[in-house]
C-alpha cells in the first residue's frame, strides 16, 4: 500500500464503537458508505487508464478495492453493535454499485434521514440538516428578506 499507516483492525474498531450512541453509529455508517462511494467513483474514473495498461492506476484500483472491503466490514460491525443492543438496524441507502446500478445497502442511513412507518423520510435526531432541508431554510430566509441589496 502507498500509505505508511496501518488501519485499525476490525476487533479494535468493534471495541472503539462499543460505547457510542446509536445515532452516532448510524452517522459513522453513513460516513463510511460515503467514503466507499467515493472510492468506487475513483475506481470507475481510473478503469479506462488501467485497461490501457497504466500500472499506477491498476495498483490504485487494487488498493481501493481492499479499502472498500474493509469499509464494508466496518459498516457490518456498526450494524452488529446496534443489533447487539437489542435494536433493529433500520433504513436503507441508495448507493451506486460497482456495476453502476442502484443497489440497496442494508440498513445504512445517509444524511440524517430515517424512515417512518408510513415510509416518509424524517430528520434523524442527529441535529444535522440534509442538503434539501438546508436549501429550503435558506430559500425561506431569502424570501423573508424583502429588501434587495447588501446588508452589513
Amino acid at each position: 500500500m502507498s500509505s505508511a499507516s496501518t488501519p485499525i483492525s476490525p476487533q479494535m474498531f468493534a471495541i472503539a464503537i462499543k460505547d457510542l450512541p446509536v445515532d452516532t453509529l448510524y452517522a459513522k455508517a453513513a460516513e463510511l458508505l460515503n467514503s466507499m462511494e467515493h472510492l468506487r467513483q475513483s475506481n470507475a474514473q481510473m478503469k479506462d487508464f488501467a485497461d490501457e495498461g497504466d500500472e499506477v492506476c491498476k495498483e490504485a484500483i487494487a488498493e481501493n478495492d481492499v479499502v472498500i472491503e474493509r469499509i464494508g466490514e466496518r459498516i457490518q460491525l456498526c450494524k452488529a453493535e446496534v443489533e447487539g443492543r437489542g435494536m433493529r438496524w433500520t433504513g436503507h441507502v441508495e448507493a451506486q454499485g460497482e456495476d453502476g446500478q442502484e443497489s440497496k445497502t442494508n440498513g445504512v442511513v445517509a444524511n440524517g434521514d430515517a424512515e417512518h412507518e408510513a415510509g416518509s423520510a424524517a430528520p434523524a435526531p442527529s441535529g444535522r440538516l440534509t442538503d434539501e432541508e438546508l436549501r429550503r431554510q435558506l430559500e425561506a430566509q431569502m424570501d423573508d428578506d424583502e429588501e434587495d441589496g447588501v446588508h452589513l
